[in-house]
C-alpha cells in the first residue's frame, strides 16, 4: 500500500508537467499566430495606404499605431507571460480617437455622439493614471513554485 503513494506522487507529478507544457505550448502557438496575424494586417494596410491613396490619412496612421500597439502587447507577453491592462486601454484610446476623428472629417458637425466618445476617451485615461498609481504604490508579488517571491517592476503593471 505505501509503494502506490510514491507511484501515485510521480504519475501526478508527470501529468502535472505534460499539462503545463501544453498549455506553455498552446500560448505561444496562440501568441505566434496573433503576432503574424497583426504583421500581416499591417502590412497590408501600408501597401493598402501606397498603392490604392494618393496619402496617408489620420485614420491610416491611427490604425498602424493601434498594430504597433497589439503588436507590442504580444512582445511583452513572449518576454514576460504577463500582459500589462495598460496596453489594451491604449489601445482602446487610439481606436476612439480614430472614430472621433473620423467621424468629424466625415460629418463636419459636432452632437451628443462625439461627447460620449469624448468622455470615453477622457474616463480611458484617468483609468490608466489609475492603473499607473496602483501599479507604482502597490506592486504585484509573483510568486513561483519552488523560488522566492519576486517583486514585479512598477513599469510592469499588474497582471491580467
Amino acid at each position: 500500500m505505501s509503494d502506490q503513494i510514491p507511484n501515485r506522487h510521480r504519475i501526478e507529478t508527470k501529468l502535472d508537467k505534460i499539462g503545463n507544457f501544453a498549455v506553455e505550448l498552446f500560448h505561444y502557438l496562440a501568441l505566434f499566430i496573433i503576432g503574424c496575424l497583426i504583421a500581416w494586417s499591417a502590412v497590408h494596410t501600408t501597401i493598402n495606404i501606397f498603392t490604392e491613396k494618393p496619402y496617408a490619412s489620420i485614420d491610416d496612421i491611427l490604425l498602424l499605431f493601434i498594430y504597433l500597439e497589439l503588436g507590442a502587447m504580444v512582445g511583452i507577453y513572449f518576454k514576460t507571460n504577463h500582459m500589462p491592462v495598460r496596453f489594451l486601454i491604449y489601445i482602446a484610446i487610439t481606436a476612439l480617437t480614430r472614430l472621433l476623428i473620423s467621424v468629424i472629417q466625415h460629418d463636419h458637425q459636432a452632437d451628443f455622439g462625439l461627447l460620449i466618445v469624448s468622455g470615453a476617451i477622457l474616463i480611458l485615461a484617468i483609468a490608466i493614471f489609475i492603473v499607473r498609481y496602483a501599479s507604482w504604490h502597490y506592486p504585484s508579488i509573483i510568486k513561483e513554485k519552488n523560488s522566492a517571491p519576486r517583486h514585479l517592476n512598477p513599469e510592469d503593471d499588474e497582471l491580467a
